[in-house]
């Protein structure tokens, strides 16, 4: 509580001199979670699209392949490098899966503030922000934003891996890659959230 007090009455100038704690310091310390959650997920991605390209390859060259009577070995080593590759994928995926749940505990960690900060104050919030100009509650809106956006990406991320091994057809292997790589369910204004986000707490220069 005697964070929330200080943070109540401290003026715009004395936070930009002084450390700042409770509220202040624990979204502050969300945003940068969310950054790097985000920055993993981002590497996570690029090399998921590289390894469902291989897998694709493997599997319109088996199609290919199929009607040769002697290419039974050369099969057999594809089918044995094509598993190894979906093991790889399912890994990536796994650790996409992680990554959501921790933005789920971010989320729930700003909930919580919200929570607190209505019992603090009331309805009506409190008088002076805690950084720039932005409410707790618009913080809250924000990273609700961020983790449904993750976790229908996350969701299309398990489809394409069930899928993508099954596939002879070019056309839906396209697919799967341009899902993949583009991210339909992580458009630019999702992007652009985590970006007002870092901003309002100081992680960017304004």
């Amino acid at each position: 509580m005697d964070g929330l007090t200080h943070d109540t009455m401290a003026t715009s100038s004395s936070r930009k001199c002084s450390a700042i704690t409770g509220s202040a310091r624990k979204i502050k310390d969300n945003m940068a979670d969310w950054h790097n959650l985000m920055l993993k997920w981002e590497k996570l991605n690029d090399t998921g699209f590289n390894i469902i390209t291989n897998i694709s390859n493997m599997r319109l060259s088996q199609s290919s392949q199929s009607s040769s009577s002697s290419s039974s070995l050369a099969s057999a080593d594809t089918a044995a490098d094509l598993q190894d590759q979906c093991s790889k994928l399912r890994e990536i995926v796994d650790k996409m899966v992680a990554i959501v749940k921790k933005m789920e505990r971010l989320m729930t960690s700003q909930r919580g503030l919200q929570d607190l900060e209505d019992f603090q104050f009331g309805p009506e919030g409190r008088k002076v922000p805690l950084f720039h100009t932005w409410s707790t509650q618009q913080f809250v809106a924000s990273s609700d934003i961020l983790c449904e956006a993750f976790q229908q990406e996350v969701k299309l991320k398990q489809v394409v891996l069930q899928e993508v091994a099954h596939s002879t057809n070019s056309d839906l292997c396209t697919v799967y890659l341009s899902c993949w790589l583009h991210q339909p369910f992580i458009p630019a204004h999702v992007r652009q959230t985590l970006e007002a986000l870092l901003l309002e707490t100081g992680h960017r220069p304004l």
